[in-house]
C-alpha cells in the first residue's frame, strides 16, 4: 500500500481542534495565518500520499481563511507548485495583483514562494469545502519559471482535456489506493508531473511560445499524455501517434532517443504497468489474465505472457499469486 498519513480533528476535543488543525498545516504544507468562524468545533480532516518527491493531499473543512505572507514565506519555503482541484464549495484567491474566483472543478495553481490570501466559502455554513491536488517542486517542471508562472491563479478545467485527465487521476489515486505498492510511488508522482506539465503547456500553447529544447520538452509530454489515454486501443503504434500529433515518424522517434527506449517499446511499457497494477488488485482476481491482457492493448495471450515475463522476471499468473498473497 502506498505511504498514506492522515488527520482527523474529531480525534481531539472540540476546544483543542482549530489550534491541532492550524498546526498540522504548517507542518504538512507551509506555516500560514488560518481564520475561521468555525474555530470554536472544527471538524476537519486532511490525507496525504507520498509518491516520491510529490505528495498529493484531499482535505475537508469547515469555511476558513489562508493568508501566507512574506513573513513566513521567509520563515519556511519549500519552493513548491501547488495545484489545488476544488471537489465542493468555492474559493477565491488572490496572489499578486490577480484575484479569481473557482467552484467544482476548476483547477488552479499557486506558487508557496509568493503571498497570497485564500478564502475557501460553501453555500450554507454548515458544510465544508472539499478538495483535492498536488504538490510538486518547482525544479522538476520542466517548463521555464517564466512560462509557469503565468499560469500563477489562473482558472483550468478540470472536466475535460488535460485538465480532465489530470482530475480523473487525482480521483482515482484516491479511490484505489490499496491497490499500490510503495514502490509503485515515484512511478505515480511521474505520472502527476507529466500531466501537469502537459495540462500547463497545453494551457500556454507552448508551441508558438517556447523555446525550442522547452517545445520538445512540452510536445514530447503532450504524446505520452495522448499515450496514456489510449493504451487500451491495440491500434495504437508509433505510427498513428505521430499521425495524431501531425509530426513524421522519424521526428517522433527522434524525440524518444532522449529518453533511452524506443516509442513502440515505452508503449508496451505502459501497458504491461497497467496490467502489473490490475493483476494486483484483489478486487479484479477473478478477472481472466487475458481479459486484463486485452483491456491494456494486448490481443493476444501469449504475446502478454512473454512481454510480462521479460520485464517482470515471472509468468503474470504467478505475480497475481504473490502480489494477492501479501494483500490477505
Amino acid at each position: 500500500m502506498l505511504i498514506n498519513t492522515g488527520l482527523c480533528t474529531e480525534d481531539v476535543a472540540p476546544v483543542d481542534r482549530f489550534d491541532y488543525w492550524r498546526e498540522h498545516m504548517s507542518k504538512s504544507y507551509v506555516p500560514a495565518q488560518i481564520l475561521s468562524d468555525h474555530a470554536a468545533e472544527f471538524p476537519a480532516s486532511q490525507r496525504l500520499l507520498h509518491l516520491g518527491a510529490v505528495r498529493l493531499w484531499k482535505t475537508e473543512h469547515p469555511q476558513m481563511t489562508l493568508r501566507r505572507t512574506p513573513k513566513l514565506i521567509g520563515r519556511s519555503d519549500p519552493e513548491m507548485y501547488h495545484l489545488s482541484l476544488a471537489l465542493r464549495g468555492t474559493m477565491t484567491l488572490t496572489q499578486g495583483d490577480r484575484e479569481a474566483a473557482y467552484g467544482a472543478y476548476d483547477l488552479t495553481l499557486l506558487d508557496t514562494s509568493r503571498p497570497y490570501l485564500l478564502e475557501a466559502r460553501t453555500g450554507y455554513a454548515q458544510d465544508r469545502v472539499l478538495g483535492t491536488g498536488v504538490f510538486i517542486p518547482r525544479h522538476l517542471l520542466p517548463l521555464p519559471a517564466k512560462s509557469t508562472d503565468q499560469l500563477i491563479n489562473c482558472r483550468m478545467s478540470g472536466h475535460d482535456g488535460f485538465g480532465g485527465l489530470l482530475a480523473h487521476f487525482l480521483s482515482r489515486i484516491w479511490a484505489d489506493t490499496g491497490a499500490y505498492q510503495p514502490a509503485d510511488g515515484p512511478r505515480l508522482g511521474t505520472v502527476a508531473i507529466d500531466l501537469l506539465s502537459a495540462l500547463l503547456a497545453h494551457t500556454l500553447d507552448a508551441g508558438n511560445t517556447l523555446e525550442p529544447e522547452t517545445h520538445r520538452c512540452t510536445l514530447l509530454l503532450r504524446i505520452k499524455a495522448f499515450i496514456h489515454q489510449h493504451l487500451p486501443d491495440p491500434r495504437l503504434s508509433p505510427r498513428t501517434v505521430a499521425a495524431a500529433h501531425h509530426i513524421s515518424l522519424s521526428y517522433l522517434h527522434r524525440l524518444f532517443q532522449h529518453e533511452e527506449t524506443t516509442v513502440a517499446a515505452w508503449i508496451r511499457l505502459q501497458r504491461l504497468e497497467r496490467a502489473r497494477h490490475d493483476l494486483a488488485n484483489t478486487a479484479l482476481r477473478h478477472t481472466p489474465i487475458h481479459a486484463i491482457a486485452a483491456r491494456w492493448g494486448f490481443p493476444r495471450a501469449a504475446d502478454f505472457t512473454r512481454a510480462f515475463r521479460t520485464i517482470y522476471g515471472m509468468p503474470p499468473s504467478d505475480y497475481r499469486n504473490e502480489a494477492c498473497a501479501l494483500t490477505e
